[in-house]
């Protein structure tokens, strides 16, 4: 059975998905130390952006087969490191588009409606209704820069 370390915080359901792949060890609290010291007993790594992946860290990874990063980017991954040695890394480019695009309406909702300056007032003891009112985006037009993977997704 594959031994697979977890080093970053990662969602309960994607420890459940691992899980069916072999024997999981969540440890997002391991020190640089640690981990270096840990890694060879793996047969598989899954970081998000926390842990640098390195050379020395993929050198230390004796049985590592593959990297995973729960994300898009794998700009903390050493690819070339890990491609010389034989090592498979893999992201997940899909990951964060909801997440993204949920974000971008909550932050349109805010700005729209006035709401972090009316925290903001709010928190200094004031509250002054009629200045925070905002603007309804009912029958508004919304104008989206670049149209990938997020941009569809808030179109939608």
């Amino acid at each position: 059975m594959a031994r697979i370390l977890v080093s970053d915080p990662i969602a309960e359901e994607g420890l459940n998905i691992l899980r069916q792949a072999g024997e999981v060890d969540y440890r997002p609290q391991l020190s640089r130390e640690q981990l270096m010291a840990c890694i060879g007993d793996y047969d598989a790594l899954m970081v998000r952006s926390q842990t640098q992946v390195d050379a020395a860290l993929i050198e230390a990874g004796t049985r590592l087969k593959v990297i995973g990063r729960a994300g898009v980017g794998v700009d903390n991954i050493d690819v070339d490191a890990a491609t010389r040695r034989g090592i498979v890394v893999v992201n997940s480019p899909e990951g964060n588009t909801i997440a993204a695009a949920e974000l971008t309406f909550a932050l349109l909702l805010a700005l729209a409606r006035k709401v972090p300056q009316a925290d903001r007032s709010l928190r200094a003891g004031e509250w002054k209704r009629s200045a925070f009112m905002g603007v309804e985006l009912y029958k508004k037009t919304l104008g989206i820069v670049g149209i990938g993977k997020i941009g569809r997704e808030v179109a939608r």
